[in-house]
C-alpha cells in the first residue's frame, strides 16, 4: 500500500495523573516537574514530528494498567517501558480483526 504510513504513538496523560506518574516512574527525575510543562513540551514534540511528515497519535494512558503491564513483564517503569507500552496499545488497536 503506497500511502500506508507508520503511526507514531505518544503517551498522553491527564493533568490529575502527573503526580502519580512521577511517583511510579524510575526515571522521575527526567520528567518535567509539572503537567503543564510536560504538556507544552509534548505539543512541541508532536508539532516537530508532524512537520517532518510523521503521523502522530496521542495514546491515553491508564497509569494503573501501565503498572500492571510493567509488573507482568518484570520491567521498570521508565521511558523505554512507556514507549513499548504505547506501541503495544497501538498494535492491539490496529491489528484487531
Amino acid at each position: 500500500m503506497e500511502n500506508e504510513q507508520q503511526i507514531l504513538g505518544v503517551c498522553w496523560y491527564q493533568s490529575g495523573q502527573w503526580e502519580r506518574l512521577r511517583e511510579i516512574s524510575e526515571d522521575r527525575n527526567d520528567l518535567e516537574e509539572t503537567y503543564e510543562e510536560w504538556r507544552k513540551n509534548a505539543h512541541k514534540t508532536i508539532q516537530d514530528l508532524e512537520s517532518e511528515g510523521h503521523r502522530i497519535q496521542k495514546v491515553k494512558i491508564d497509569l494503573e494498567e501501565l503498572v500492571i503491564w510493567c509488573n507482568e513483564k518484570r520491567i521498570p517503569i521508565n521511558m523505554a517501558a512507556r514507549a513499548e507500552y504505547v506501541s503495544t496499545l497501538l498494535q492491539q488497536k490496529y491489528n484487531k480483526s
